[in-house]
């Protein structure tokens, strides 16, 4: 097997660490959710939807999820009236998924408890770092990206 650079050694831990946080983040939202009705999956697809209407595509590339799973997403948001689907003027095979009054006041609601939550991480890292790890993960996101 060949021998990777220190740098390519530092990626590959890097990665790990996203796993294992990645995880995390979904268990503490899941946790954090649940008493609003919603679920990790469920938050995420709304808060790509705060922002405009999206197709389950675009959802799906926003998060880096499969658009199989944020369909399913979708699909159970839509029963309980958090979204709504509108017709695409672009795409008629590609519905617009519209965020309902009902979905934003979930958000508003789940609000307090998240705000709290990212204060409470917050304290535990000096901001510059926060700021620095934002930076990295960015550019490493964007590189993806561009080779995906």
């Amino acid at each position: 097997m060949p021998r990777r650079t220190s740098g390519g050694d530092v990626v590959t831990d890097l990665v790990e660490e996203v796993f294992a946080l990645n995880g995390l983040v979904l268990r503490a939202g899941d946790a954090m959710t649940a008493p609003h009705g919603l679920t990790s999956a469920r938050w995420q697809v709304l808060g790509v939807l705060a922002h405009g209407p999206a197709t389950v595509a675009q959802v799906a590339r926003a998060r880096g999820l499969r658009r199989q799973s944020v369909q399913e997403t979708v699909d159970r948001l839509r029963a309980d009236g958090l979204v709504a689907a509108h017709p695409n003027p672009r795409d008629r095979r590609a519905p617009l998924i519209h965020i309902t009054e009902q979905g934003e006041h979930a958000l508003r609601a789940l609000g307090p408890s998240q705000t709290a939550w990212a204060d409470e991480l917050a304290r535990a890292i000096p901001a510059e770092d926060l700021v620095t790890a934002l930076a990295v993960l960015r550019a490493l996101r964007e590189r993806l990206e561009k080779n995906v």
